[in-house]
């Protein structure tokens, strides 16, 4: 039971940091709201769905040997064993929070095409949104501090 629970923990810390951090076209980062931003226009001529690879930030390795190494050392009675124990269970807690991390925070996303009016073409990809992008529709391309979005065009 108390190595179910541990696990539990490690699980959740990990998934509460992977919701923190989300590339999504239709979610606007707080330092982002307020500020001038560049408008391109353009047509999509491609999309194509791509996955981005999960981050790994060290955090759920860091959680993952910390509980290991509790659960480890908790699991036996003799001090020496338990120390031996406890290290061996934290370096793969440590691997297993890596693994666990890297998942949770890969993202389905696509690649867009696209060409924009003066004829220079433009490739972006950013995580699925709400709205679903097809070859020849107009759309803007919106950069803000650095980092970019593309959103259908206004009627």
């Amino acid at each position: 039971m108390k190595r179910f629970f541990q696990l539990s923990l490690t699980l959740m810390v990990v998934g509460a940091l992977a919701a923190c951090a989300s590339s999504s076209p239709d979610v606007i980062q707080r330092g982002d709201a307020q500020r001038m931003a560049q408008v391109q226009d353009g047509v999509v001529l491609s999309v194509r769905n791509v996955v981005v690879d999960g981050s790994q930030s060290g955090i759920g390795a860091g959680v993952g040997g910390v509980v290991g190494a509790v659960g480890g050392y908790g699991a036996s009675g003799v001090q020496r064993e338990a120390q031996v124990l406890g290290v061996l269970a934290g370096v793969a807690g440590a691997a297993a929070g890596n693994v666990i991390e890297r998942f949770a925070t890969k993202e389905d996303a696509v690649e867009i095409l696209v060409q924009l009016k003066g004829g220079d073409r433009r490739a972006i990809v950013q995580a699925k949104g709400a709205e679903v992008l097809v070859p020849g529709e107009a759309v803007i391309i919106v950069t803000t501090g650095g980092k970019v979005r593309v959103t259908k065009a206004p009627k």
